[in-house]
């Protein structure tokens, strides 16, 4: 797996997963970077995603809703981009919400979230560290199927762009 930006995995406090995704990072890094095409992986199927804003800088909101059915939408996710370096490198949190405005709720888990795209030959290696404030923080996010889930919307993702 591709290292966190400080090198380090913390295992009491990170989770990561990684995979070969077999198409050239700028079709993952559009995957990622357009909304339309992003809503069509993000949640583990059958959960449908909606993007209400993805602007992609730092400061940028990151807002998504999710539905089981495709008619009624609850809130996702409600977070901001700390970095975002076209093509190789995403960063964002759900402890601040676009322009940098500190978040209420973080439920389930506070996160920050280095998402990684590195060339693999013609392929692209996709990495995901998610580092958590506690370690209660992390058992929720694993418990709550970080694994499947990330590796799903992972695989979802693969065979949007392979």
């Amino acid at each position: 797996m591709t290292p966190p930006m400080n090198g380090k995995v913390n295992a009491d406090l990170d989770l990561t997963m990684s995979r070969i995704i077999k198409a050239p990072r700028a079709a993952v890094w559009q995957a990622w970077s357009d909304p339309a095409r992003f809503a069509q992986w993000w949640l583990p199927a059958p959960y449908k995603c909606r993007v209400v804003e993805m602007t992609l800088s730092p400061g940028g909101a990151f807002v998504t809703e999710m539905s089981e059915d495709g008619r009624t939408f609850t809130p996702h996710l409600n977070a901001c981009f700390l970095a975002v370096d076209e093509g190789a490198r995403i960063v964002f949190t759900n402890l601040m919400s676009g322009g940098w405005r500190p978040t209420e709720n973080t439920y389930p888990a506070a996160l920050t979230a280095t998402i990684t795209l590195r060339d693999h030959g013609k392929d692209t290696e996709y990495a995901a560290h998610v580092m958590h404030k506690n370690g209660a923080d992390r058992t929720i996010h694993e418990e709550l199927g970080f694994h499947d889930g990330w590796g799903t919307v992972a695989a979802q993702l693969a065979r949007l762009v392979e």
